[in-house]
């Protein structure tokens, strides 16, 4: 009984850790700190694919007035500094071309995925020299945030009536219909994105990055409906679409480990380290998944891993506590 009351403690250290880590995940992000050290990079494409230079890049914070700007090379290539965590809308600009934009959650502490915004040629047209359109998207985005969200339908709706082709606006769309519970409205959406990407019928999508917005959104709404085949599916479809997205390869291992389907949540997780080795949260969910496997060993070699990454993480104490009660459960015998 003594054996099995220590083997229980840390099972139940690694639950009471395991919780807090999705309520921290599921945590709103704020804009107290604009200004930071967050860095994003990224290319600016035509349709078909090739390269635009001279492209005005502004990075706005969503909850705020704060700006950043930078310019398309030759390439197309693109990199602006500066940003502090929260969420920031990255907006391409071109004379000749629709204007594109993807909103993302900016960190400070890891790399940030690489961007890619796809233009439109439309003979001059884009929103970016529309003040009013502009505000209508600040005001979606702060009703969205109070809760207010057949408001925020409404002021996007309008902004899509006046630039239907911005078909980005639909995944935000969308995602404010899933929070509402219009599952049906939601898929409309998504899948009007993905038909404008070019990105259905197996072909390759012209816009790899909302494309993959569409299929997280897919995703979850397949979560909200308990299908988790077809949700992994539409992770996986958006995680091919950008194979150096870290934080979409561990978001499929953590929707198989929240469901249990630990052997499968390992590749995800390890392929998450492979495309960023100096990321701690692979690592310390690896942990976590070896230690509710019986692997203590391994779950030890990725606590520590964890630790030698972000010594200074809240988690980090947690999983001190973790590791020491797997060491005093293994010296009282207890099988690995």
């Amino acid at each position: 009984m003594h054996r099995y009351s220590r083997r229980a403690a840390v099972l139940a250290a690694a639950v009471v850790l395991t919780v807090a880590c999705a309520l921290a995940g599921a945590r709103p992000l704020t804009a107290q700190d604009n200004i930071g050290r967050g860095r994003i990079t990224g290319q600016v494409i035509d349709e078909t694919g090739q390269p635009l230079a001279g492209a005005k890049i502004v990075v706005q914070i969503v909850d705020g007035t704060t700006r950043l700007e930078g310019t398309s090379d030759k390439k197309g290539r693109f990199a602006v500094a500066g940003m502090g965590t929260g969420r920031w809308r990255v907006t391409a600009t071109l004379k000749g071309y629709v204007d594109s934009f993807i909103e993302m959650s900016i960190s400070q502490v890891r790399p940030n995925p690489g961007v890619t915004l796809t233009l439109q040629n439309a003979g001059g047209r884009g929103f970016q020299a529309d003040p009013e359109s502009l505000a209508a998207l600040d005001r979606a985005a702060a009703l969205e945030k109070e809760g207010r969200l057949d408001e925020a339908l409404a002021e996007l709706e309008g902004f899509l009536r006046k630039y239907p082709d911005i078909f980005q606006v639909r995944t935000n769309l969308g995602a404010i219909r899933l929070e509402k519970g219009d599952l049906a409205g939601a898929e409309a959406d998504f899948r009007a994105v993905l038909e404008a990407t070019g990105g259905t019928a197996g072909q390759l999508p012209k816009d790899k990055a909302s494309a993959a917005r569409a299929l997280t959104g897919l995703g979850e709404l397949a979560l909200k409906k308990d299908d988790l085949d077809t949700a992994v599916k539409s992770f996986s479809d958006a995680l091919a679409l950008s194979p150096d997205d870290e934080a979409a390869a561990y978001n499929v291992g953590e929707i198989l480990f929240s469901n249990q389907k630990l052997d499968e949540a390992v590749g995800y997780f390890e392929l998450a380290i492979r495309i960023n080795k100096d990321w701690s949260r692979p690592y310390h969910k690896l942990g976590f998944v070896h230690l509710n496997k019986g692997e203590y060993d391994k779950a030890l070699e990725f606590f520590r891993k964890f630790l030698e990454i972000d010594p200074g993480s809240p988690e980090a104490p947690a999983v001190k506590n973790v590791m020491e009660a797997i060491a005093k459960m293994k010296q009282s015998g207890e099988p690995r």
